[in-house]
């Protein structure tokens, strides 16, 4: 097998691994106790996707899919922000009046 063939491989391992991973994330968004729990667990299937996108772009070549996963990850980070303050202050925006 040559060396391009083991990386198409490991990619390919990589995905149905990391796509494993996302269900089980998933589980815990739907059946997490609390709801920091559901937090992390949508964190985690943001961060995920982000990861199958970046493994696709490294197996075609294609760098469109690593901007779409740079912006996966900003929109996942700014999302994660915005309920943990939710949860902590009760409200996103706060208005000082």
């Amino acid at each position: 097998m040559t060396a391009e063939g083991s990386l198409v491989l490991v990619i390919d391992a990589a995905i149905v691994l990391v796509a494993f991973l996302n269900l089980l994330c998933g589980y815990r968004a739907v059946r997490g106790p609390t709801v920091p729990d559901r937090v992390v667990a949508l964190d985690a299937i943001a961060t995920n996707v982000v990861a199958i996108a970046v493994l696709f772009a490294i197996k075609t070549g294609r760098g469109l899919f690593v901007i779409v996963s740079l912006v996966l990850a900003i929109i996942a980070f700014l999302s994660t922000v915005a309920v943990a303050k939710f949860i902590t202050d009760g409200d996103i925006i706060v208005s000082h009046e």
